[in-house]
């Protein structure tokens, strides 16, 4: 099977949503992988994360809880199934590590010069799941909101080792 029709196979079970971030591809990947960064901009626009468990490696583990701005929380598990620094990141993320609705995401990080260019593919299980994704749950917005919260903290993190 080809890629494109690897892709062509899993369109209707996925999101993808870019972002093009201005700053450096190591500081962008190195904000997305350490918990004392990830603390600081994980999740969509009014959330907060507490991590209860962390470790950045293939077969490693981010347990965390998401809390909303209305209160609510939201017990998460990811774990990592491949890293390729500073390229890409490929993670399964659900509730927890039975979640039998866990899906999997593909995130690359393309080097553009001084920015870069984040591509972030989630794949569900079924096109019902990723509909109830996109309808229940918003993904599509808090997954821009996301990004665009990675985006200003690596931005602010790289204005910040320039003033140095």
């Amino acid at each position: 099977m080809t890629t494109n029709s690897a892709h062509q196979a899993t369109a209707d079970r996925e999101i993808v949503i870019t972002r093009t971030i201005e700053a450096p591809r190591d500081l962008v990947f190195t904000a997305f992988t350490d918990v004392r960064h990830l603390a600081q901009w994980w999740g969509p626009n009014g959330f907060t994360t507490t991590t209860r468990a962390f470790e950045f490696r293939e077969g490693g583990v981010w347990e965390f809880t998401m809390h909303g701005p209305d209160g609510t929380d939201y017990p998460e598990w990811i774990t990592w199934r491949e890293i390729v620094r500073p390229e890409r990141i490929v993670l399964r993320h659900g509730e927890s590590a039975d979640d039998p609705n866990a899906f999997e995401s593909i995130l690359t990080f393309d080097d553009e010069g001084e920015a870069t260019v984040v591509v972030m593919r989630t794949i569900f299980p079924t096109a019902e799941l990723r509909d109830q994704a996109v309808l229940k749950f918003h993904a599509i917005e808090g997954g821009q909101q996301t990004l665009g919260r990675l985006a200003e903290y690596a931005m602010n993190q790289n204005n910040a080792e320039e003033g140095q």
